[in-house]
């Protein structure tokens, strides 16, 4: 069997970050996700160290979707000499609008309050990148329509299918070489759910030789859980107390499920009239995403502006420190979902250490985030170089996750009618990938495996799919 180039894991080989994927044809390479790494400060710590290849040498980056563990390192690598284009769905280019100079921003201000505070163990913190940076890579971004094969490079063609999760979410399918020579691989991007209650579900898995799939919940099934009804409940008491109700949630994502939770809540009548408020001028911008991209999702036109309109947007960094002095009851709807960073941290140094307050996270906590510690029962949290004592309730509500499950996974997998040669178990912890991997290998009999980071595997050619 010959070979038509190679596939490197740049990154999300060991760990539910960093998305990077590097194909190599001949002498040429494309990027497929360019993400941050996030969490544990050794994993953190990449995001600093030199890219693997030159930049400048890349031919094309393809991304996924917006999250920024799967662009987030985009404005570095553009700043340090990438120059060709950056591919995204329609939807993913306008959220990268919105995304990449929020986190600009973010990383800027950690940067000016560790040396305003002399918390950084830098003498002179410097941000990954800057807002120019980021304006800089946006320039560079390439909307591509669903479905529209597309040479990004020599030897090259990617097509993106619906993956759910988020708006723009996307697999990629890419053919590598032309004719008998060729091999295709598809990348899961992050999967979402077939019953998900804003995005449509995703696309079938196509055959392929070569099957890139992420593992975040490889290792486990989401609870059957009435977020609404957990939702209530958690508000209602708090409220009773007089307390304040955190939700941290992702601007793009788990703000919509949590908006449309509260939403019908409220048209129930299950919901007190209490004052809620949106803070997250990211998931402010993005309901008129959604209003330009109905064909992605199941909300219809009215139920975004109800959605929406049940929270009091907060937009400006007074509006948002006023929030701190007012106190409750009220619920705060801010990101960041896993408590890297954002608005979110400024009101639990606020309201974490009051016992009549509570603490709602909503989805996915990496390994070495605050949301993971408050998970493992964390007494303290150190937030701007201050430990914050934690003395509100903190309430799990993994139901309203948009990532598929291992169930989930593998029904999307099992129903491809030519199995892949080849599958790499990525993104996800190291437990969550290796279970995902025993899985495929005992119940579907493929050859299936976790990569190590850095690792290249050849890409070898199929007859049974360059045939065809």
């Amino acid at each position: 069997m010959s070979t038509t180039g190679t596939l490197q894991f740049l990154g999300a080989a060991d760990t539910v970050t960093g998305s990077r994927y590097l194909i190599e044809h001949g002498s040429t390479r494309v990027l497929v996700d360019c993400g941050l790494f996030q969490g544990l400060k050794v994993i953190r710590e990449r995001n600093r160290a030199p890219f693997p290849v030159p930049p400048a040498s890349i031919d094309a980056v393809v991304v996924t979707h917006a999250h920024l563990d799967h662009t987030g390192y985009l404005p570095a690598l553009v700043r340090d000499g990438f120059r060709g284009r950056i591919h995204a769905t329609p939807a993913t280019a306008e959220l990268l609008g919105v995304l990449l100079p929020d986190s600009a921003h973010l990383l800027e201000e950690e940067a000016r309050h560790a040396a305003s505070h002399h918390w950084s163990s830098h003498a002179h913190p410097e941000p990954l990148y800057t807002t120019a940076d980021a304006e800089h890579a946006l320039d560079l971004v390439h909307p591509v329509d669903f479905g529209r094969p597309t040479r990004v490079a020599d030897g090259v063609e990617v097509t993106f299918t619906p993956a759910g999760h988020i708006l723009g979410a996307a697999g990629v399918h890419a053919v590598v070489g032309a004719g008998a020579a060729r091999t295709s691989i598809h990348f899961s991007g992050d999967l979402g759910r077939a019953a998900d209650p804003v995005m449509r579900g995703p696309a079938p898995l196509e055959p392929c030789d070569v099957l890139v799939v992420e593992s975040t919940y490889g290792d486990r099934a989401h609870a059957a859980v009435d977020a609404g009804g957990v939702l209530a409940d958690v508000i209602a008491r708090t409220t009773r107390k007089g307390g304040v109700v955190m939700i941290p949630a992702f601007a793009v994502g788990r703000t919509e499920s949590v908006l449309l939770q509260l939403a019908e809540l409220r048209q129930a009548g299950r919901l007190a009239d209490v004052p809620i408020f949106l803070n997250s001028p990211m998931a402010i911008e993005v309901a008129d995403i959604y209003h330009r991209h109905p064909d992605e999702h199941r909300l219809g036109a009215a139920e975004i502006d109800l959605m929406y309109g049940l929270a009091t947007p907060v937009r400006t960094v007074d509006e948002s420190k006023l929030l701190n002095l007012r106190g409750g009851p009220m619920v705060i709807v801010s990101a960041s979902g896993m408590l890297t960073g954002g608005r979110i941290l400024h009101h639990l140094s606020a309201y974490a250490d009051d016992p009549r307050n509570a603490i709602v996270l909503t989805g996915y906590q990496a390994a070495g985030t605050r949301g993971a510690a408050l998970l493992n029962g964390a007494q303290t949290l150190r937030i701007f170089g201050r430990d914050v004592p934690i003395r509100a309730e903190v309430v799990r509500l993994d139901s309203l996750s948009a990532h598929a499950d291992a169930g989930e996974l593998m029904d999307w997998m099992g129903r491809v009618p030519v199995p892949p040669a080849s599958v790499y178990v990525t993104h996800g912890e190291p437990s969550a990938a290796d279970t995902l991997r025993r899985r495929i290998k005992q119940e579907l009999h493929w050859s299936a495996r976790v990569p190590e980071p850095l690792e290249r595997v050849g890409l070898v050619t199929s007859p049974r799919v360059t045939n065809s």
